[in-house]
């Protein structure tokens, strides 16, 4: 079946390009990864609420629950040359005469395995953040915390449904997890502490897909990934601004060992995110000189957009849960990260805030148009079999 790539689909999901060469598709995820976890599961026979912010958050996850079968218009057909319509600003390549050499149908190829690479990510992020949601319901002391996290471990079963469902109808390609995100999930789900969850997850993968939705959220043109960005966009909101609610009274408490030793966790997932988050895995599959994709990656304009747009949450969140000891901002400073210090995470969260009432708003407003719409077709379409007189 031809594509607008110029090459063929096959049943494997592998593309022919116009060159001969044939990308493999990396291999299907199969069978399981297994991480021994330890520690207790916690009852509380304290059923009164400490928070009465968390309690809102919990309020405000029940109400915004929606249907991933049926909120968004699956009917609706994508460009397979671009099935997110995805600016070339955002393709990391896209600013080197590697991309200017590429004629378009090989152009084709880069913008839908960039989708592949990108979307696989978030499925894998996503089904960490289901795991870990349900390990904060049992790990977590206090009922307001158990109630919100059980919302995200439905939020986060939608999300990995979603995904899935997008990579196997919109995009048909698949790519396996990364190493250094897998290798940040091992690190977050053997910890059995729950505060160790909650930084892993809510505080720094989170932020990583705050990031990126919010880029999506800017500049993506294609109206069902719009949607479904959108979406999945008012829930993150909820999850991270729970991680801060939830850490920052924990943490004014730690004694200097047990903020060191979160500190340097800490430290190591910024590293792993700054330094090895270049879709390495995408540029070997496709094969147009690995090496300097990867190395257009890191110098790519793009890429210094996302940083910020990361480390613009991640480092003022840090500091905001009171991680922001000497080894701490030394290994920012180190990073080039440090200057982040200085914006302030709850302007920046009300702007979450802010955006995904709108979005609520938004979809509220078109629920509605739908309704008056289907209302006034069923009039149209109906019989008056009353007598006459």
């Amino acid at each position: 079946m031809a594509d607008s790539t110029g090459g063929t689909e096959h049943s494997t999901g592998k593309t022919e390009r116009p060159d001969g060469k044939k990308p493999e598709e990396p291999a299907r995820l199969a069978g399981h990864w297994a991480i021994p976890v330890t520690g207790d599961s916690l009852f509380t026979w304290d059923y009164a609420s400490d928070s009465d912010r968390l309690l809102r958050l919990y309020d405000k996850g029940k109400r915004l629950q929606w249907d991933a079968a049926t909120a968004l218009d699956w009917s609706r057909p994508v460009d397979p040359g671009d099935p997110l319509g995805m600016p070339d600003e955002l393709i990391w390549i896209a600013d080197s005469e590697l991309w200017d050499r590429l004629p378009e149908s090989e152009r084709a190829v880069v913008r839908r395995h960039t989708a592949a690479w990108m979307y696989s990510q978030f499925l894998h992020g996503e089904q960490g953040a289901l795991i870990c949601a349900a390990r904060v319901v049992q790990t977590v002391p206090g009922i307001d915390a158990k109630f919100f996290a059980s919302t995200q471990v439905m939020d986060e079963a939608r999300h990995v449904e979603a995904y899935d469902r997008y990579l196997r109808e919109k995009i048909g390609v698949r790519y396996d997890i990364t190493a250094s995100l897998q290798g940040l999930l091992d690190s977050i789900v053997r910890d059995s502490r729950w505060d160790i969850t909650y930084l892993g997850m809510q505080v720094l993968i989170e932020g990583l897909a705050l990031a990126s939705f919010g880029i999506q959220r800017d500049l993506m043109k294609d109206p069902l990934a719009k949607a479904f960005n959108a979406y999945v966009l008012k829930d993150e909101a909820r999850h991270v601004a729970f991680g801060q609610i939830a850490l920052r009274d924990h943490y004014r408490d730690l004694t200097d060992a047990e903020r060191r030793e979160r500190e340097e966790f800490a430290l190591e997932a910024c590293w792993v995110l700054h330094a090895r988050y270049n879709g390495e895995e995408l540029w070997r599959n496709l094969d147009y000189g690995a090496e300097e994709c990867i190395e257009l990656t890191k110098r790519s304009a793009s890429l210094r957009v996302f940083r910020y747009r990361l480390f613009s949450r991640i480092v003022p969140a840090l500091k905001s849960i009171h991680l922001f000891g000497p080894r701490m901002r030394d290994g920012l400073e180190k990073l080039g990260l440090l200057r982040f210090a200085a914006m302030d995470i709850n302007a920046i969260m009300e702007a979450d805030s802010r955006a995904a009432d709108e979005i609520e708003l938004a979809m509220r407003r078109q629920q509605i148009e739908a309704a008056i719409e289907i209302g006034r077709s069923g009039r149209t379409g109906v019989q008056d079999d009353r007598p006459a007189g």
